[in-house]
């Protein structure tokens, strides 16, 4: 049973960014662990390595409401150097493949019918306010965590009017100082998204991520940890290629994000108004395959090029046993977007059920 979601599809991301969260995020309830925190993650102690994955959680408001439910590695929505606005209403949208969602293009029927196991699209273009309204609200979110808990940053570079790749880059480094000034000591970079100057995403522009990765670690030093989000790769040798190149400056990798499909309405029309929006991220259970079978091939790269980068799990955790079955495929720590919309108490029960499992 799907209870009421913290993100309102209803709403637009504006009226989710100032009136959110929503359903069980808004009840004022904490969740405390007993006892001390007994995991790690990226030289963190956390009660459990579950959190929720940038996306959802779109201020600090969000983030503390997901502390609050014991999600110990949540990841504050990713921002940008400057504004940029959102793509317009809808942003999510229920959908319904038959079993798994295949990588290669699909056209998958939307509608407002969310119903279990769920998948969506969802829609929203990266959107930022200015570094003048995210850095202190980032910062009052980072120091909300308790013991045991991490906030994640998540950021991305924007392409200048006037600049070239030199200038795209500088950008990811003026975000990364900006970030860094926050106090988030776990940041992770957005290479999921489009790379700026082609129709590829910037994680399969593998020398330039490489190139971008290697800039921001230098701003952050040692302070900082830095993860890569990224897509899924169909291609073994791709894939190999990115986790020898990026996977050898980073500190961890964060797969996967979603799976493109070309989402229509009842009546075969392109569902999400605007141009460029025909095709769209899809998340949620019918992606878990894709999430799992990255965090397996990453970790057996990683072993046979004798790297140490952490792995978070994403796609389609919507409990306990999809929690366990990314642990058992290889992830450091494992995030749930969709499911934990949909489910507050998410961390709460994998927790319980860990619990039971150990006693």
């Amino acid at each position: 049973m799907l209870c009421e979601p913290f993100y309102d599809p209803a709403r637009s991301y504006l009226e989710n960014f100032d009136h959110g969260p929503f359903g069980g995020f808004a009840d004022g309830a904490t969740h405390v662990d007993a006892g001390e925190p007994e995991a790690a993650f990226l030289g963190h102690k956390v009660y459990l390595p579950i959190g929720i994955p940038a996306g959802p959680l779109l201020n600090g408001n969000f983030v503390r409401a997901a502390l609050d439910k014991g999600f110990d590695l949540p990841v504050y929505k990713t921002v940008r150097t400057r504004r940029y606005a959102s793509h317009a209403w809808p942003n999510v949208l229920a959908v319904h493949p038959e079993g798994d969602l295949k990588a290669t293009r699909e056209t998958l029927v939307a509608d407002e019918n969310y119903t279990s196991p769920i998948s969506i699209t969802n829609s929203f273009g990266v959107p930022s306010f200015d570094p003048e309204y995210w850095q202190p609200d980032m910062a009052a979110a980072v120091a909300h965590a308790r013991p045991g808990q991490v906030v994640v940053a998540s950021f991305q570079g924007t392409k200048s009017d006037s600049g070239g790749v030199e200038a795209y880059i500088e950008d990811y480094r003026v975000g990364a100082r900006l970030v860094k000034e926050t106090g988030a000591k776990i940041c992770e970079v957005n290479f999921s998204c489009p790379n700026e100057g082609t129709s590829n995403l910037l994680c399969f522009d593998i020398p330039r991520a490489a190139t971008i990765a290697a800039a921001i670690k230098e701003v952050f030093g040692d302070d900082v940890k830095l993860v890569t989000k990224m897509a899924y790769f169909a291609d073994q040798e791709q894939l190999a290629s990115y986790v020898r190149e990026v996977g050898s400056i980073v500190d961890g990798v964060s797969a996967i994000n979603t799976i493109s499909a070309e989402i229509v309405d009842a009546n075969g029309r392109q569902a999400l108004p605007g141009e460029g929006r025909l095709m769209s991220g899809v998340c949620g259970a019918s992606i878990k395959w894709a999430g799992l079978e990255m965090t397996a091939r990453l970790k057996a790269l990683r072993e046979e090029m004798n790297l140490n980068f952490a792995i978070v799990g994403v796609g389609g955790v919507l409990n306990a046993a999809d929690f366990e079955a990314y642990r058992h495929a290889g992830a450091d720590a494992v995030m749930s977007a969709t499911g934990a919309m949909w489910n507050p108490q998410l961390a709460i029960q994998i927790k319980m059920a860990q619990r039971e499992e150990r006693a």
